[in-house]
């Protein structure tokens, strides 16, 4: 599989992983269609994979990827951005059409953002 992690990025998946429990949980996202890139993200820390997930490992960290998630982040770019306007994961996808909405985001590469602040802690 080739996705391409970002040093930002991978510095976001470490912080969330160490204050969400700590070495040895994984980072799990759940990719789906959708935004502007073509792209939508949902990610949890985790102890374990689910039924279906494949570990992929980068530099130490582990994701946790369901199939579709797997098929959707083929040749995608994973950054994370921290702006006064925006925070979050963004995934950058060469494959996507561009957005025909007309935002700022619209230009260039398209992209997908996930905001930090919607990110809360297992109870």
């Amino acid at each position: 599989m080739e996705l391409t992690i970002t040093p930002a990025a991978e510095k976001f998946i470490r912080r969330m992983i160490r204050f969400n429990g700590g070495d040895g949980n994984g980072f799990r996202m759940v990719m789906t269609a959708g935004g502007c890139s073509g792209l939508a993200a949902e990610f949890t820390v985790e102890a374990e994979p689910r039924e279906g997930d494949v570990v992929l490992e980068h530099n130490g960290i582990k994701l946790f990827l369901p199939a579709e998630s797997r098929l959707l982040l083929e040749g995608v770019t994973m950054d994370f951005v921290d702006t006064l306007m925006n925070s979050g994961l963004t995934f950058i996808d060469p494959k996507a059409a561009p957005c025909a909405c007309g935002s700022a985001e619209a230009v260039g590469a398209p992209t997908a953002a996930v905001d930090i602040a919607s990110i809360t802690r297992k109870h």
